[in-house]
């Protein structure tokens, strides 16, 4: 297999074979499939311009790859992800004995600058919330798809991706599908609720127009709606509001994390809320509470 594997065309080959994988095996979500075949495509470019083996590439010859990121000025975040894609590529290669051993885990990631996540005020939720027009059945839609996004925490593609078997409206939750297609139930709020059962009730058959689909956010033309469109509806909510225009989606995925810690809430409780698999990704936002309450006293406090 490794002497058909050679050259460029075999590479190519495998690595298409390696996102089939992810997406079937690993059951990661298109988007995140469609970034690993881009970053792969970009190392194979790089490999046949500088006349590289692809597969089997020395630890000089990597950080040459990595240099020529650092000279194209790419950040340190995509670098990372573009590493990162490679060691997963390179350690399918190894179990599917396509090459005898890989380099580069051995090549050290760069450090990234942690930011804390953006999270947004009670006042812009309020107004984003009231800005939808609930008199016809798109308004009904949006309200009934942003407070879904605030009561639970989803990522949007999580939501995009809801039927309405997904809602269970009679024990106020829902059932969310996150990375790897791992599944969790989150509680729902009575207020996001009775929204959704507004818009399942007055607007949602509307938009089908006769047509019969299980999803449970449909646009204008009875389809379901995909993560792009919800995007880019959000985003048009935002300016509407008049808003911040660099608010996406995440920063109520943040906004509802922060909240649940300012609440009380334990950490483990958090992570399993926001489908994450490390309790480490759930821990920014213990400082990102910290920094709220610094910020809080700051601005009380008399001597600050």
């Amino acid at each position: 297999m490794e002497g058909d594997a050679r050259g460029g065309s075999g590479a190519s080959d495998l690595a298409e074979r390696f996102c089939a994988w992810l997406a079937e095996v690993r059951g990661l979500s298109e988007n995140t499939v469609r970034s690993y075949r881009a970053d792969l495509r970009s190392y194979l470019r790089w490999a046949e311009r500088v006349g590289v083996d692809p597969l089997m590439p020395s630890h000089r010859e990597l950080r040459g790859y990595l240099g020529e990121l650092a000279r194209a000025r790419y950040s340190a975040k995509t670098t990372n992800r573009r590493l990162s894609a490679l060691r997963g590529f390179f350690k399918w290669l190894v179990r599917e004995g396509a090459c005898a051993e890989e380099d580069v885990s051995a090549l050290a990631s760069p450090k990234v600058l942690r930011t804390l996540p953006k999270v947004m005020t009670d006042e812009e939720v309020r107004a984003l919330l009231e800005g939808c027009d609930a008199t016809d059945p798109v308004g009904l839609r949006d309200r009934a798809f942003l407070e879904l996004l605030y009561a639970t925490g989803a990522r949007i593609s999580e939501v995009s991706a809801l039927s309405v078997d997904d809602v269970d409206l009679a024990q106020g939750q829902v059932r969310l599908f996150g990375k790897g297609s791992k599944e969790r139930v989150v509680p729902v709020y009575r207020t996001a609720l009775e929204w959704v059962r507004r818009y399942l009730g007055e607007g949602r058959a509307a938009l089908l127009g006769g047509k019969v689909s299980r999803a449970l956010f449909v646009s204008t033309r009875g389809n379901r709606m995909s993560t792009d469109a919800l995007r880019t509806r959000f985003e048009r909510l935002v300016v509407l509001a008049g808003l911040d225009p660099s608010l996406t989606p995440h920063a109520m995925r943040h906004t509802f994390a922060t909240e649940l810690l300012d609440g009380g809430a334990d950490l483990r409780s958090v992570q399993e809320l926001l489908g994450h698999e490390s309790l480490s990704t759930t821990q920014i936002y213990t400082h990102l509470s910290v920094e709220r309450l610094k910020d809080v006293a700051s601005q009380a406090h008399p001597r600050s």
